[in-house]
């Protein structure tokens, strides 16, 4: 995986978190991260802005994504996917 990838990704979920990066772990979930439903709709939104890339997410139904948020380094993992195929 790419550090830029992941730092700024990690980055993004610590604002909508209002967490300093370093608290911020790979392991993490969003949940642990204290993301709910609104600050994962504006993740995506700056994840997409970011990379420049259409990340494949319902909101309504994220269970039924392609796009693994489960936990932050399945979130790199997805985005690292997105930007290679890009």
């Amino acid at each position: 995986m790419s550090d830029s990838v992941e730092e700024k990704v990690i980055a993004i979920l610590a604002e909508q978190a209002m967490l300093e990066v370093s608290e911020v772990t790979l392991e993490s979930s969003l949940e642990d991260l204290g993301v709910d439903s609104l600050g994962l709709v504006e993740a995506v939104f700056a994840i997409e802005e970011t990379f420049d890339v259409q990340v494949p997410f319902n909101a309504n139904e994220p269970g039924e994504s392609d796009f693994d948020i489960s936990t932050v380094k399945s979130i790199v993992a997805a985005v690292t996917k997105l930007v290679a195929e890009r």
